[in-house]
């Protein structure tokens, strides 16, 4: 996929983020760099190789899983700035 300066404009605009006009051109050719770079991975051969959560093998701690009676609402809603009926109230942010 090759990118123009048309389409850093778009992503630029998308992102809300301004540049000039005269850095659009050496943009997109730093975007098709790093887009080839992204296409020599996928010849990568990953045929069974497992999925890695961390470069170094360790096992994570688990702990012992109780029921319990949960948390304090009320003492978890005290630091919260407004709260209704046990719940956080947010603002509203979809239209």
């Amino acid at each position: 996929m090759a990118i123009d300066a048309a389409t850093v404009r778009k992503v630029a605009k998308l992102a809300r983020l301004r540049e000039p006009e005269e850095r659009l051109a050496s943009l997109a050719q730093e975007l098709n760099g790093i887009m080839s770079w992204i296409e020599q991975l996928s010849e990568v051969d990953t045929d069974g190789v497992e999925p890695m959560t961390s470069v170094v093998a360790v096992k994570l701690p688990l702990r012992e899983d109780v029921v319990t009676e949960g948390g304090d609402a009320s003492r978890v809603l005290s630091n919260a700035p407004k709260a209704i009926d046990g719940f956080f109230v947010v603002p509203k942010v979809v239209e």
